[in-house]
């Protein structure tokens, strides 16, 4: 994609944003938009640890129906900064689609060759039903700035139970060492709520993970607010 297909595509998303904002306005006065943040131990993705030390995650974001236009970020006290604007849809019977952008604030925003590229353009879908849940996700181009290798595959299973959860992921690509397929990211989590108050309470969230490809074991922990 080169730098003057990048700008329609964001006209057309801050088009499809304003748009549906005024069209929330005129039928009711109560606002779509949403603002949350999460602080987490550290930013563990797809089984690769990113950053150091602990990361504030925020996100900004707006929903009429099945659609949902945002931005999430992650900021570590390092200088790490990511910085992901994002479509989705998804449908009553449990399948979502959607467009993510991964950026890293740095470089140049309108820079998109395959030598230097900042942005990695991926499609995603998912399906849950009951407590299981399956996603794959595919990165369309190839990009130096963001180090992706274009066709990057990640696929993913999960089950929800009681208590806890459990997931499974593979990828090739920037998810791997050796950019081969290979099994990533194995985990188990939990959810929790801290009550501050009797009106005000914290969900909390702890995950450990282990990336048999990297050799690697992580435990995470988040607060969000």
């Amino acid at each position: 994609m080169k730098k003057t297909m990048l700008i329609p595509v964001l006209l057309v998303f801050t088009g499809l944003l304003f748009t549906e904002r005024s069209e929330a306005q005129e039928q009711e006065n109560n606002s779509n938009f949403s603002v949350s943040s999460t602080f987490a131990s550290n930013y563990v993705w797809r089984g690769s640890n990113y950053g150091n030390g602990p990361h504030i995650q925020p996100q900004v974001s707006f929903s009429t129906g099945g659609l949902t236009l945002g931005v999430w970020g992650s900021f570590d006290f390092s200088g790490y900064k990511e910085a992901d604007p994002f479509l989705s849809y998804s449908f009553p019977f449990g399948l979502s689609l959607g467009f993510t952008d991964y950026y890293y604030p740095g470089l140049s925003f309108f820079e998109t060759s395959v030598e230097d590229g900042s942005h990695a353009f991926e499609l995603n879908g998912s399906y849950s039903t009951g407590g299981l849940s399956l996603s794959a996700n595919y990165i369309i181009n190839e990009a130096g700035g963001a180090a992706s290798m274009g066709g990057d595959l990640y696929f993913q299973a999960g089950y929800e139970f009681k208590s806890f959860n459990i997931f499974a992921g593979a990828g090739n690509g920037w998810h791997t060492t050796d950019g081969e397929f290979d099994l990533c990211n194995i985990g188990i989590g939990t959810d929790a709520t801290i009550e501050i108050t009797e009106k005000f309470s914290l969900p909390v969230s702890g995950q450990v993970i282990l990336n048999p490809d990297r050799e690697q074991l992580y435990l995470v922990v988040s607060v969000s607010f």
